[in-house]
């Protein structure tokens, strides 16, 4: 193609070239110009340049064809991956609720030895020992906070069934309810001391208790009943002293 056009311009430039110098004849300045072109567009078939772009854009047609279809698929999904995310949301929301629950709970006990409520079913000292829950309840008796302390007892009954604290918890928990004037719970828990812990060294003042609660009761037989026994069973012990007192005291009253 170059060698075409440079054949059927000769003529023309054979003329000029007589009346204008090489250098500044315009149609010679023309050809450079063409030639220049005409080597560059050689020099882009020659490297193969046209040839990649073509690909490139062949490539990012095919990769656009391919986002589009992931697309579609996308929303085609939609409503089961809005689905799918509800239930996530409540299994999230119910656990949380229930964490948050189980926080209160063990903030509770935690702060019920600095005035803080207990919880019923719910120790003093969470994870503690049983000698850390019985001093924790005794310690609520000795600042007479009796409701507390009471079901502190309990629940130190239930968890530590089997400690040697055992039987004095029984006792102190019929000693919460008989300070607080709930006479027929007392007499109940004074009685199981007795029953479930024969060989106590509490038996002797549960039974002098029981002789106090029935005369709180106006049950006057029985009250001397359980004081009896304890001067006869008990004879050197400060229950039996006390008992005898007792005693003295129904008969002055005519009972």
């Amino acid at each position: 193609m170059k060698r075409l056009l440079l054949l059927a311009i000769l003529p023309a430039l054979s003329a000029g070239c007589a009346l204008t110098s090489p250098q500044e004849d315009p149609v010679l300045v023309k050809l450079n110009e063409l030639e220049r072109r005409l080597a560059t567009i050689e020099r882009v078939l020659g490297n193969g340049s046209l040839v990649e772009l073509t690909m490139q854009a062949e490539e990012l047609h095919r990769q656009t064809a391919a986002l589009q279809g992931r697309v579609e698929s996308l929303e085609h999904n939609s409503e089961g991956t809005a689905a799918r995310q509800r239930d996530l949301y409540v299994d999230l929301d119910e656990r949380i609720r229930t964490l948050e629950e189980s926080m209160v709970g063990a903030t509770t006990t935690a702060n019920v030895m600095d005035g803080g409520t207990l919880l019923p079913g719910q120790l003093p000292v969470p994870g503690g020992s049983d000698q850390d829950n019985y001093r924790a309840a005794f310690e609520l008796l000795k600042e007479q906070r009796y409701e507390p302390a009471a079901m502190a007892f309990d629940q130190f009954l239930i968890s530590f069934p089997d400690s040697q604290l055992a039987e004095n918890a029984q006792y102190w928990l019929a000693e919460s309810y008989y300070v607080t004037g709930e006479f027929e719970k007392a007499l109940a828990d004074f009685e199981r001391v007795i029953r479930e812990y024969p060989g106590a060294r509490k038996v002797p003042d549960a039974l002098l208790k029981m002789g106090y609660c029935n005369y709180e009761l106006g049950r006057w037989e029985q009250a001397k009943a359980a004081l009896t026994k304890v001067t006869e069973d008990h004879a050197d012990t400060t229950a039996a002293r006390l008992a005898d007192q007792r005693l003295k005291r129904i008969a002055e009253e005519g009972h």
